[in-house]
């Protein structure tokens, strides 16, 4: 044997990547089931030989090493075959959201350098409108029904060979390229490694207890970090992740796979576990092995945590959070302090380490207030094609977190606002900046501000105050309508509201906490706001 091959070899049997993880435990645990969606499951035999068809069939195609492969579908199991069939090529998947507006969706394509997408039979529409000017996509494939001008997704699993690649894939490749928006209001695509995944993982496990055969159990769409994060957790233990529809919540539903599939830790967003709380005979629902709930994304009323806690009274509730930066979780707080510590995001997870700094880096006193950084195995490798808000967000040899917390005498920390005003509705992050430069093409718009305000349905909500060119103002359902082609249905705003000036301070600058004290109960019940 050629010492080059000996060394590849030997480098090959000691590195843990996500292709590798999966592999293990179809060769340990073939027969138990990995992946359950409605009617459908695989085991993990039947998962890793399904990816090594993808896989095989994809590098048959052209798709190699470094390549990336935008995936956009409903949550379904193709989307993990997608996923672990690119990884164990070592080219990386771009989660999309499906929500998606046609030119958004093109802009990420083109950014990410994408070669092809995988998506379903009712997406592929979308698909296929946005790569129809951009030459480096060599191939769309749908999943379900034969789709005009898009191959056929299990025609391709079928004629791949189930042997693994025998891709030597290493632990600072590239595992997901997520993105998330800037303060520019252009996405940004987070370059998260295999080693990040694998560190997180790691971390997640540590940190909730997880045991090996549990059953997970998420109302998360898949495009999102948070559904990525919370699946590789129960792969890496060879448990079985129950993946839920992603088109619409449905409270009662998700009672009813609770109840079915019986998981020892589930996870929603505060929004949702409000309305699952909230059904008749939530109480006493046949939930007997659930051992953790899980919440983020957003921030949760204290009276929707109360009520977590009296629906489920003997399940430990657990605050996970974190961002796509951070691939992802940083801090827990755990069910001993749910109650105790409400409002706090907890302390920082193991293997994370953390700072809260002023303007100049300099570590602020407990208890005052400063923007948490970051140092750690599960920090992002930087934003891809993006070295000067890469250098920005890892100046000082930490990374910013654009958060802003305060840490009591115990360690707890508390989030108090965000740096980039960044808003968070239904769980959805929604930046300001790029709304605003939507509503601004409007031609009766002269200046805008987005604020976000709450929400008694999405804990908050986007508002947009307007300064109009023109002496009558236009309608609201007019404005909405024409941000239809240039923004997803849920980073609209709610409301337009118009004013004859925005307020600003000495140097020009919108002052948005004055527009966000003048329209905080706009949505509030009557009755609150008398």
């Amino acid at each position: 044997m050629h010492t080059a091959q000996r060394t590849s070899d030997l480098d090959r049997s000691r590195r843990l990547v996500l292709g590798e993880v999966l592999a293990r435990n179809a060769r340990r645990e073939p027969h138990r089931a990995a992946v359950v969606f409605e009617d459908s499951s695989l085991t993990f035999a039947e998962l890793d030989t399904r990816v090594n068809r993808l896989a095989n069939a994809l590098a048959e195609r052209g798709v190699g090493r470094g390549d990336k492969v935008a995936v956009l579908m409903y949550n379904r199991l193709e989307v993990v075959e997608s996923f672990f069939a690119c990884q164990k090529l070592g080219a990386c998947p771009v989660p999309v959201n499906f929500r998606l507006a046609a030119s958004e969706l093109a802009y990420i394509l083109e950014n990410s350098d994408s070669v092809a997408v995988l998506t379903d039979d009712e997406l592929a529409p979308l698909a296929l409108r946005s790569t129809s000017d951009l030459a480096a996509v060599r191939f769309v494939a749908s999943t379900g029904r034969p789709v005009q001008g898009a191959l056929s997704y299990e025609d391709l699993v079928a004629g791949g060979s189930p042997e693994d690649p025998g891709v030597d894939v290493d632990e600072d490749d590239l595992a997901f390229l997520m993105y998330t928006s800037g303060t520019t209001g252009r996405p940004k695509g987070a370059m998260l490694t295999h080693q990040n995944l694998v560190s997180n993982t790691i971390n997640w496990i540590l940190e909730m207890e997880a045991r090996p055969g549990d059953a997970w159990l998420s109302g998360l769409p898949l495009f999102h970090i948070g559904g990525v994060n919370g699946l590789l957790p129960f792969i890496y233990l060879a448990g079985t992740c129950v993946i839920t529809p992603s088109t619409s919540f449905d409270p009662q539903e998700s009672l009813r796979l609770l109840e079915k599939h019986k998981p020892d830790m589930c996870y929603f967003v505060p929004t949702q576990w409000q309305q699952i709380c909230e059904l008749p005979g939530a109480a006493t629902s046949e939930t007997t092995n659930l051992r953790r709930a899980l919440w983020g994304a957003s921030q949760a009323p204290p009276s929707t945590l109360e009520l977590l806690v009296e629906t489920f009274p003997a399940v430990g509730i657990v605050n996970a959070f974190g961002q796509t930066e951070m691939s992802s979780n940083t801090c827990f707080l755990k069910a001993d302090d749910a109650v105790r510590k409400m409002g706090s995001v907890g302390l920082p997870a193991v293997n994370v380490e953390v700072r809260i700094v002023d303007e100049d880096g300099q570590d602020v006193a407990p208890g005052e207030v400063g923007e948490i950084v970051y140092r750690g195995p599960t920090v992002m490798k930087g934003y891809y094609k993006a070295d000067e808000a890469t250098a920005d967000a890892f100046r000082g040899g930490w990374f910013h977190s654009g958060d802003l917390v305060r840490q009591d005498d115990e360690g707890f920390i508390y989030v108090v606002d965000r740096v980039k005003d960044m808003i968070i509705s239904g769980g959805e992050n929604i930046y300001p900046a790029e709304v605003e430069r939507a509503v601004e093409r409007h031609p009766a718009v002269r200046e805008v501000a987005v604020i976000g305000v709450p929400h008694p349905r999405w804990v908050e909500t986007p508002v947009a105050v307007v300064v109009s060119d023109t002496e009558e103002h236009p309608d609201q359902s007019e404005v909405l309508d024409f941000l239809r082609s240039d923004l997803a249905s849920y980073k609209k705003p709610r409301a337009v509201v118009y004013v004859d000036e925005l307020p600003r301070n000495a140097s020009g600058k919108i002052l948005k906490r004055e527009l966000r004290d003048s329209y905080w109960g706009l949505f509030a019940p009557p009755e609150a706001t008398e």
